[in-house]
């Protein structure tokens, strides 16, 4: 397929009419050597050379790093636990669904803004549609409330992976002065490895103690490592608070400054560096994935684990609450909505075939979710068959899953030392390159907007990691989960969800879905079809409403184990759940505000007005004091 000829391919074209503040002075584009360098005529007769947008060392890379970022911790401890909690394999209907019409779409929608601008999401909102630049603004506070966590979950991936290094996993010992007299070790279950429990081993521990059984995985991560539950309390009760959240666990800080000083180093030269580490970080974990399955479906139980995992259950389609874990699971999963897609994607070559590229990567994130299910359930079917206790009462959802429960689990197999390393440098990995995603996109966004600081991006991304590791050593105190669970529920729902739907309206109704596909067909030479159109148009702006809705209507305060959180902390969390979407209408009207014109109409026209004299591949710079991209950016 021959793809049309490029508008700069004639060499010479000039930039436009467009003067400010009244200088008669006008720039020229005189020369294209290349698709990324753009050489401008000053006034004065002088060509300057434009700096080359960078761009990626191949292929492969963008492939793997747009794969390693959306495929994260979630795929491998949410996916499979929704599974298992909404009709087994029936639970992939309304799944499946939900990633082609809204997943799928959103996903080629960002890729495509990205690579055709070729600028991060504050920019590109800004050439979209002036009034609605604020969506750039909210896609990079909901990424920068993300790293917040993120990091500290990987820290935790960290400790336990060094934890690993000992003849001994310290998790599967009842023997540590944090441990309560209700603790049990996983090897008292049952001596033979190939045979299952007729009955739940911890009768015998409930009957003389009358304590309901805590496994020592459990009271490791909770107790001594989180310090969320008392040392020695023969219970599970939250013993921290908001207002009280104890010492700072050092372990966890000095591993989450690793974590820094990994991610500094994969990003401070740029894509050309972090490309290359993904090579790693994004197919090192479907190794350990591999190797995990074989391991798991040749445990005694793993059959049982997964029939529970799959089998369908007709009347749970009648619930709507699959439907909304199913919508939900998508959207955050492939991660639309934290301006990532578009940073990466900015760094394509023009003709790149994103189309391809949205339809590979996004398939690879869900069969990825699929594949996890089979590792995580063979394991959970194991520990079932090993304690005699119910599949439904091992399962647990969230970092329970990846943090107690499957390494209980490791904990009982022969060589558990080396496969507790391999499993936790998984989560490393896969934790990494997500979190490079997110970094990067705020790089990229604040670096396009902000010039200076693509010069001195060492400096801005040493001064970033270190205004995280700030935020996130409150995480990191005994009452830290605590804070964590807060910024999750709050500082990244309903942000995200109202920053796409806003992204749907704008290219919809305000930019025009047929500019959209004719921007499209510039890049790729074909025009997207009927298909994608509806979907952008109406499907997926129906789709992200309807989660809207849901998430306002089914708001109940907040609750973290048997902690409530108080009335003050929801309030605030309301505040800053919706901070992040507010930057939308303050900087539109600020635009509105600074816009050209005599009357409101005037005003408005001009916001509202996208910039469709542009140049695809050109980036318009400043040039002196007489040319400048972007009038009223």
């Amino acid at each position: 397929m021959s793809l049309p000829p490029s508008p700069l391919d004639n060499g010479v074209m000039p930039i436009g009419e467009e003067k400010q503040n009244g200088d008669s002075e006008e720039c020229h584009l005189v020369t294209m050597p290349s698709l990324n360098t753009i050489l401008v005529e000053h006034p004065q007769g002088v060509a300057t050379a434009l700096p080359e947008r960078e761009t990626w060392g191949g292929k492969i890379d963008f492939l793997l790093s747009v794969i390693g970022f959306a495929v994260d911790l979630a795929n491998v401890w949410r996916f499979p636990y929704l599974c298992f909690k909404n009709g087994g394999g029936v639970f992939l209907i309304p799944y499946t669904l939900m990633v082609f019409l809204a997943g799928i779409p959103l996903f080629y929608m960002e890729l495509s803004l990205g690579q055709y601008y070729r600028k991060g999401a504050i920019t590109t909102w800004g050439r979209i549609c002036p009034f609605f630049k604020g969506i750039g603004y909210c896609v990079i506070l909901i990424a920068f409330y993300t790293d917040f966590f993120y990091n500290v979950i990987i820290a935790w991936a960290l400790h336990f992976f060094f934890a690993s290094f000992s003849l001994k996993l310290p998790w599967a010992s009842c023997s540590n002065d944090y441990n309560s007299a209700a603790c049990y070790e996983p090897s008292w279950s049952h001596k033979d490895t190939n045979v299952c429990a007729l009955h739940p081993f911890y009768d015998e521990t409930v009957e003389e103690t009358h304590l309901k059984p805590i496994s020592s995985a459990e009271e490791y991560f909770y107790k001594h490592l989180l310090g969320l539950h008392a040392p020695g309390a023969p219970n599970s009760s939250v013993v921290r608070s908001i207002e009280d959240l104890g010492s700072i666990n050092w372990q966890i800080a000095l591993c989450l400054f690793l974590v820094y000083v990994i991610c500094y180093f994969s990003l401070w030269k740029g894509i050309k560096m972090s490309g290359k580490v993904v090579w790693f970080t994004a197919i090192f974990p479907y190794v350990v994935l591999g190797i995990l399955l074989i391991r798991g479906v040749t445990l005694p139980g793993a059959e049982k684990g997964i029939e529970y995992y799959l089998r369908p259950n007709i009347e749970m389609l009648k619930v709507p609450s699959v439907w909304q874990d199913a919508a939900t699971q998508v959207f955050f999963s492939l991660g639309p909505g934290f301006g990532v897609l578009m940073a990466y994607a900015s760094y394509n070559e023009f003709h790149n075939n994103v189309y391809f590229d949205a339809i590979l990567t996004s398939t690879i994130n869900c069969c990825t979710s699929f594949l996890s299910g089979f590792v995580i359930f063979s394991v959970l079917g194991y520990m079932s068959c090993k304690s005699g206790k119910p599949i439904h009462e091992v399962a647990q959802e969230g970092p329970g899953l990846v943090f107690v429960v499957y390494p209980e689990a490791l904990a009982t197999m022969p060589g558990a030392t080396i496969w507790s390393v391999i499993f936790f440098l998984m989560l490393l990995t896969l934790g990494l390159d997500s979190s490079f995603g997110g970094s990067e996109a705020i790089i990229t966004a604040l670096s396009d907007e902000f010039p200076i600081l693509k010069k001195h991006r060492e400096i801005f991304v040493a001064l970033l990691f270190c205004l995280y590791m700030v935020v996130g050593l409150f995480m990191c105190t005994q009452g830290g989960m605590l804070v964590m669970e807060w910024v999750i529920v709050y500082g990244t729902s309903w942000g995200l969800l109202i920053a796409v739907f806003c992204e749907t309206m704008v290219i919809s109704f305000c930019y025009g879905i047929d500019q959209f596909s004719n921007d499209i067909r510039e890049m790729l030479g074909f025009t997207p079809g009927w298909y994608w159109r509806v979907c952008w148009t109406f499907v997926a702006p129906i789709f992200l409403l309807a989660m809207i809705m849901s998430s306002f209507i089914n708001y109940q305060p907040l609750q973290y184990q048997d902690y409530s959180y108080p009335f003050i902390a929801n309030a605030i969390g309301l505040v800053f759940g919706l901070s992040a979407a507010s930057a939308i209408p303050i900087v539109g009207f600020y635009k509105l505000y600074m816009a050209r014109g005599q009357t409101l109409c005037e005003k408005l026209r001009s916001v509202l007005t996208p910039y469709r004299r542009r140049v695809s591949q050109t980036e318009y710079e400043t040039i002196g004091n007489s040319c400048y991209n972007d009038v009223m950016l």
